[in-house]
């Protein structure tokens, strides 16, 4: 309740409109809670396979029924929640073959957003850009998972900005989503992989290129990120806990 309320005061503070909310404000309001469901959803706060209802989404995330409502429409468009009518919820299990498949997918669309980006990219964008390198640079040994995480949503956020092409937004958020949660289980779950520093030394040369407008050399740097999350892709299906994927397995022998 006290989440909601705060959420409440931030969409209020941005303008009084004496009732009822203005339409940028509610659009702000469903913005929010998509933005927090994902959150949850990246950090296995949300366990892939987990039942639940609508309303005990409502409590987890403090906003009400309509703007959950309005993401989880949206997520399911994105294939991260299913929805069963009557049913409930269900936060759809991780397919690592089919992750895997669409990496190819994400390879190709990347090699074009990166390129729109690194050639139109504006002084502001740039300078962005560099901010971020700069501070990854920084705190290249001290970085924490979810620290790199706020990272990388501005990252692909600035990249989508700088390429100027707002059809693109909607087609990539999702696969950001369901790679930024593969990122997040291989370091997080997997023995002896929570150093970031290979992650953050690719981002940094994507920012680079992308900060100098050196195209070829950022859609090579892209080329290279998709590779290094192909290994992830290689170490999970080997070494995994199934359950991690897919929290409705049930234990065996009393695991």
């Amino acid at each position: 309740m006290a989440r909601r309320k705060r959420a409440l005061q931030v969409v209020r503070n941005e303008g009084d409109t004496g009732g009822r909310p203005s339409r940028s404000n509610r659009l702000n309001f469903f913005e929010l809670a998509y933005q927090r469901i994902e959150e949850l959803l990246v950090h296995c706060e949300l366990k892939p396979g987990q039942f639940m209802t609508m309303l005990e989404l409502q409590q987890i995330t403090g906003f009400g029924r309509t703007p959950v409502h309005h993401a989880v429409n949206r997520l399911s468009a994105d294939t991260l929640i299913i929805i069963r009518p009557r049913h409930g919820l269900h936060i759809a299990p991780i397919d690592l073959a089919r992750e895997r498949m669409l990496l190819g997918l994400r390879r190709d669309m990347e090699r074009f957003v990166v390129r729109l980006a690194a050639d139109r990219a504006n002084l502001s964008h740039r300078n962005q850009a560099l901010h971020i390198e700069r501070l990854l640079r920084e705190r290249r040994a001290s970085l924490t998972l979810d620290e790199f995480n706020s990272l990388d949503r501005r990252i692909d956020a600035l990249v989508l900005e700088a390429a100027g092409e707002p059809f693109l937004v909607h087609t990539m958020r999702p696969l950001h989503t369901l790679y930024r949660r593969i990122g997040y289980i291989h370091h997080r779950f997997m023995p002896g992989q929570a150093d970031l520093s290979g992650t953050i030394d690719h981002h940094l040369a994507i920012l680079a290129a992308v900060a100098s407008r050196r195209v070829e050399e950022a859609v090579k740097a892209s080329d290279a990120l998709i590779d290094y999350m192909g290994e992830m892709f290689t170490g999970m299906e080997a070494g995994i806990d199934p359950r991690l994927l897919d929290c409705s397995i049930e234990p065996l022998l009393g695991a």
